[in-house]
């Protein structure tokens, strides 16, 4: 192929142009574009978790790479290429007089454009972009081990044999890479809490000392003249300005030689050479990594916001925003794609926005985001007519209900409204070429209140691939729909700027329902519970700072539990009669755990909610909740020991002999109606915001009843949230977006959980047997916790917070799934002494100070079962 040939190739997702395939870039070695390109794909799996989140400055040799006595002209880059793909995301970095603008390595193609510029060499910093893009503390610690001459790899490998010592005696672990250079780096996993100045000043302090217990063979200082048959242990390299070539980076030497992750087995080896580029891609294959841990989403610290080198698709959107700036919604987490519960259609949103020029945004749910088209003209409403529609990043789903200003100065600036919302049928989605889709808007919104089917096609003919066509299909669904009209009967939209009023006269009008009875609930109608994902106050403070709105739950420390309600459905004035008639019927009432299980038999005061709904609840006939069931102690606290006693197979009473006082506290309103119902008498509240579903369970629930209560959400500030969670003796707060919805079954980034006390689950994998008093029993229990891929790992032992009784009940228990050798493989064998070892299939909950360098849990204390959870999405939250 002629060197100015250029052909485009398609990695993962994205489509690459690339050139010149066939120009050697290692003339020595007569290594090609083409190897360079295949080698950075075939390393990314390993590469990516390493420069996740970190910006990434590269070393091109546009011509190739030179002799070792002439290196050949060589440049560095920090801010992206401007004949980059726009869909690399770039980290923003603000100096005294400048600002650069970075790219970040998200995907594989990331790597193959790279190599399409010939960056051979890819260098970062020792700390990674935080959700809010602003830089984070270092979350490691690198030294530069680099000979001067006459000495080499030998004597840098002993240096590193001493830092090793030093650095286990401040309970850190170190990872060796030879360098692909001359040396070695050494590098340290670190916890976060410390800025890079204090990194660095500990490093000096290391490479001082070692010259001082080493004077013949280590130096410490910068001067060249010193270095003469030393090895120089640089530690300059801890400064936030400063970078290290990346692990499993190629260096722009003579020959293709990589910076190699290595084992400490192979620093002993006399023989130690630096790795080349073919040595490396076998070990990669063989599934050696040796610095695994120290990739994205592991170490102490939580090295990182992405946990593997799958793409994050909203990253793209959120190098183009400020959270602290913009109205919009900013997840911090990459999106997970939800597994909707059957019979539940994905969500489509169009927004009217007034930016630079007036456009329609069109977004369809796929994937865990809103693919996003912004589209001139708006939606056509007419046969025959195609409008242009240019694809732009996908979205957060929670963008689903975003109304309101963005800043002048941000991206998009202007006023977004919503122009229509609702559900859609996806008949057809081919990943960048067509998508067709029945959409199923609001009776008032700007599609008519029909069903619309729209194609979306590809028309890079247009000029680029993100052009596509959107048009009204000649087929439309017919008659039938509950708002009985024909597409071709309205061809105009109303007015976008129809008042909140018109629009709560509208959902009035809907109220006027049939009532009949309603069908009963299942288990397998609810919906599976929203996660909180663990967070920081500094987190939703800044973003509360940048105008978003969020109000603050109590952490309630008891069972999750979704509640299926159906009542008689007659409304106001009779619905308590029939609900009193009804509640004895079979389904009134289900409760569901967060992983599924029937708790409905456990809570029968639960038929209370029977009788407390009103309102659009008992006219639809019926609701779906989401709560915590509670065991209140003497003073009105939750007490999770209670909750323990009360649901197992003990009395159900407390110290003083009292029956344990249970209450669902009902904190979230995710439908009206039962299933088995018409449409017009069934409505999912699950993508409407939270505050309104919040007002709406105010309505329908009230402030609760005897055994069913509403608690009040906090609307000041999180400080005063939570000093009233401390007072109360709970584990914390749990903060939630105004404007988020609900998404079922996942972590959403809109509801954070922030925790006064250290709790965490656990799988019991065995049992140590007892000594002294416990002779005979159980002395401690052997627990384990999922790593990110989801398989467990040793996490310690349990010896404490047990009764007599709950021993023997905890005995009586694991018995019935004893195995015989342990589930794990990765007990030390000083805890498998005297050991017996059980299926990893139950899980427990305890309290902690912490967990060690090794990922042990630090003076745990048992604090009971956890039925309502399954072992395989138990992971270390703290």
């Amino acid at each position: 192929m002629a060197r100015s040939e250029r052909r485009t190739v398609r990695v993962g997702e994205r489509t690459l142009s690339v050139s010149s395939l066939d120009k050697v870039l290692y003339p020595e070695a007569g290594t090609t574009k083409a190897d360079v390109v295949h080698y950075y794909l075939s390393v990314a799996e390993v590469l990516l978790p390493q420069l996740a989140g970190r910006p990434v400055t590269r070393k091109r040799w546009v011509d190739g790479v030179g002799t070792e006595g002439d290196p050949g002209e060589v440049f560095f880059r920090k801010d992206l290429e401007d004949s980059a793909p726009d869909w690399i995301p770039t980290g923003r970095i603000v100096h005294a007089n400048r600002a650069n603008s970075y790219p970040l390595a998200t995907e594989a193609a990331v790597l193959a454009w790279f190599a399409q510029v010939a960056a051979l060499e890819l260098h970062t910093p020792q700390w990674r972009f935080g959700p809010d893009g602003q830089p984070r503390r270092p979350d490691r610690l690198v030294l530069d081990l680099d000979p001067g001459e006459g000495v080499g790899l030998t004597e840098c490998a002993q240096v590193a044999r001493w830092c090793r010592e030093v650095l286990d005696g401040m309970a850190l672990e170190a990872f060796p890479v030879t360098s692909g250079s001359k040396g070695i780096h050494l590098y340290a996993a670190l916890d976060g809490t410390h800025d890079a100045e204090a990194v660095s000043a500990v490093a000096h302090e290391l490479a001082r000392a070692l010259e001082a217990d080493h004077p013949d063979l280590v130096v410490s200082t910068m001067k060249r003249a010193r270095r003469a048959g030393k090895v120089f242990l640089d530690w300059s390299q801890n400064n936030a300005s400063k970078t290290t070539v990346a692990p499993y980076s190629l260096r722009g030497r003579a020959r293709p030689t990589v910076a190699a992750p290595r084992t400490w087995e192979e620093l002993d080896d006399p023989g130690l050479a630096q790795l080349e580029l073919d040595e490396v891609l076998d070990r990669v294959a063989d599934g050696i990594d040796p610095v695994a841990s120290l990739g994205a989403g592991t170490g102490p610290g939580g090295a990182g916001e992405v946990s593997s080198p799958a793409p994050d698709r909203l990253r793209t959107y959120r190098s183009m925003r400020d959270p602290d700036r913009t109205a919009e919604p900013v997840p911090a987490d990459p999106p997970r794609e939800r597994e909707a519960p059957d019979g539940e259609l994905p969500s489509f949103v169009i927004q009217e926005h007034h930016a630079s020029s007036l456009h329609w945004d069109f977004r369809l749910e796929h994937s865990g985001v809103l693919v996003s088209w912004a589209v001139p003209k708006g939606p056509p409403l007419e046969h025959d007519t195609n409008r242009l529609a240019v694809m732009t990043e996908d979205h957060p789903l929670e963008y689903g209900t975003f109304e309101g200003t963005i800043a002048a100065g941000e991206y998009g600036a202007g006023e977004v409204t919503i122009w229509d919302a609702g559900t859609y049928e996806r008949k057809k989605w081919r990943e960048g070429k067509e998508v067709i889709a029945v959409l199923h808007g609001r009776p008032d919104g700007g599609l008519g209140g029909v069903p619309r089917r729209f194609a979306l096609i590809q028309a890079t003919g247009m000029g680029s691939e993100r052009n596509w066509l959107l048009r009204l299909t000649d087929e439309q669904p017919g008659a039938g729909h509950p708002q009985d009209g024909s597409p071709e009967e309205v061809t105009a939209a109303p007015s976008p700027s129809r008042s909140r009023a018109d629009r709560s006269d509208s959902r009035t009008a809907r109220r006027a329902l049939r009532r009949r009875p309603a069908p009963g609930f299942t288990v397998a109608d609810l919906p599976a519970a929203m996660a909180a994902t663990a967070g920081t106050p500094e987190q939703v403070e800044r973003a509360v700072a940048g105008g978003q709105e969020w109000a603050f739950e109590m952490k309630w420390d008891g069972y999750r539990v979704v509640a299926g309600v159906r009542t008689a459905g007659q409304g106001p004035a009779d619905a308590d009669a029939d609900a009193d008639a009804g509640a004895e019927r079979e389904g009134a009432v289900v409760l569901a755990s967060r992983n599924g299980k029937d708790l409905t038999d456990t809570f029968p005061a639960a038929v209370e909610l029977t009788r407390l709904l009103r309102g659009e609840a008992a006219e639809r006939g019926g609701a779906v909740l989401d709560g915590e069931l509670v065991a209140l102690d003497d003073r009105g606290r939750p007490d999770f020991g209670l909750l323990q006693a009360a649901l197992g197979d003990g009395p159900g009473v407390n110290a003083a002999g009292d029956p344990i006082e249970l209450r669902y506290l009902v904190f979230d309103l995710l439908q009206l109606g039962a299933p088995g119902d018409p449409e017009d008498r069934q409505r999912s509240l699950l993508r409407i915001p939270w505050g309104e579903r919040r007002e709406l369970l105010r309505e329908v629930l009230g402030t609760g009843g005897d055994a069913v209560s509403v608690p009040p959400a906090h609307t000041g500030t999180l400080a005063q949230a939570q000093r009233a969670s401390r007072g109360l003796g709970l584990e914390g707060v749990v903060a939630k977006r105004v404007d988020a919805v609900y998404l079922p079954g996942q972590r959403g980034s809109a509801w954070v959980k922030l925790k006064t006390q250290r709790h965490q689950e656990v799988v019991v994998i065995g049992v140590r047997q007892g000594r002294g008093g416990r002779s005979g029993g159980i002395g401690s229990l052997l627990v384990a916790v999922g790593d990110d891929e989801g398989e467990l790992r040793y996490a310690g032992r349990v010896g404490t917070g047990f009764s007599a009784a709950q021993l023997a009940d905890i005995e009586k228990t694991l018995r019935r799934i004893e195995r015989k050798t342990p589930p794990v493989d990765d007990v030390p064998a000083a805890d498998r002494t005297d050991a017996w070892w059980v299926t990893p299939r139950l899980v427990g909950e305890v309290s902690l100070a912490g967990r060690t360098r090794d990922q042990r849990v630090r003076q745990a204390v048992w604090r009971g079962w956890r039925p309502d959870k399954e072992a395989g999405e138990v992971r270390w939250e703290v």
